[in-house]
């Protein structure tokens, strides 16, 4: 049996073993980062997502060197070569080729390069668009608040992935559109978090005292709420830049991304699913790509989403 004090004790214990824990984050850059990779190496699964993740970062950022054939390149006397593994595979080509003999392991590897330049950029567009007008909007209040959250929600309304293909479907098939499209329609989410944290914070003790000492606006938004907004928002660009991934996919396979001269995984998934049946590898490996990407990411957003949230750490101790 625990007795009410020794249960208390504990209590005590645990409270103060996550003020221990908070207060390590305050240290220099060296205890930061050791703290960091503790929280990290305690949570497994993120720190696979982070490890894959980085993994892809990588062969996005050296594919020509990586890549062992080039991507464009045609071959029609290796043309449907299975993977390696199987009878009548090909050592050259680990993956096997596609029907027009192109590599599809290199493929691959050029492909994340789109699809990690999409989600970046298009998450970099939202966050910081998304992040300055939500902010005004919570703070400045009133008509301005009503108005700016009336077309938000208007946007919102609308069916997402109608209103994609609509906008790639009208400007045509570059990368530059993709980006521009998923950073532009994704501002909503953002401006929607944004200013709900900010009438939050707003009701705080110290926002309030700060206001009541005459502080400006420009210096509580940037040293008093700003601070208190990345963690939230940071948590929700992980995830919203997997689904970009899985959206910008989405696209290529309706043809409504980047041109047929660049290779990415939509664009293999399309070209590949005419012979789904007879050569299925054409298929099956950008959609593990692209699957394996989107796991790892989300992964990486939920342990992101624990260390940002002391009270999520506590709670997991």
């Amino acid at each position: 049996m625990i007795t009410m004090k020794e249960q208390r004790n504990e209590n005590n214990k645990n409270d103060l073993t996550g003020l221990l824990i908070d207060e390590e984050s305050d240290r220099n850059i060296r205890a930061r980062l050791w703290y960091i990779w503790r929280l990290l190496w305690r949570d497994k699964s993120g720190l696979i997502g982070l490890i894959v993740f980085l993994v892809i970062i990588f062969s996005a950022i050296f594919a020509p060197m990586l890549a062992p054939h080039d991507p464009l390149k045609i071959d029609l006397h290796a043309s449907r070569q299975p993977p390696i593994w199987t009878e009548a595979g090909n050592p050259e080509h680990i993956l096997g080729t596609d029907n027009l003999g192109r590599d599809l392991f290199s493929r691959i590897i050029y492909g994340s390069r789109v699809s990690i330049m999409v989600g970046f950029l298009g998450v970099s567009i939202a966050f910081s668009l998304g992040m300055m007008i939500g902010l005004f909007a919570g703070f400045k209040g009133g008509r301005t608040d009503n108005l700016i959250m009336t077309v938000t929600n208007m946007i919102l309304a609308l069916p997402y992935l109608v209103f994609v293909v609509f906008i790639a479907a009208v400007l045509g098939r570059s990368l530059l559109n993709v980006v521009l499209i998923f950073g532009l329609t994704n501002i909503p989410i953002f401006v929607r978090v944004t200013r709900g944290e900010v009438l939050r914070l707003r009701e705080e003790g110290y926002i309030e005292a700060a206001i009541s000492i005459g502080q400006k606006t420009p210096a509580i938004i940037f040293k008093h709420i700003m601070p208190n907004l990345i963690g939230p928002l940071i948590t929700l660009a992980t995830f919203e830049m997997s689904a970009m991934i899985f959206y910008e996919a989405g696209l290529g396979f309706l043809g409504l991304s980047v041109p047929p001269t660049v290779p990415s995984w939509g664009n293999m998934l399309a070209e590949g699913r005419q012979f789904l049946t007879v050569f299925p590898w054409m298929s099956i490996y950008p959609g593990l790509a692209i699957v394996i990407t989107g796991f790892s990411m989300n992964l990486f957003g939920d342990w992101l989403r624990d260390v940002l949230d002391p009270r999520m750490r506590r709670m997991k101790k």
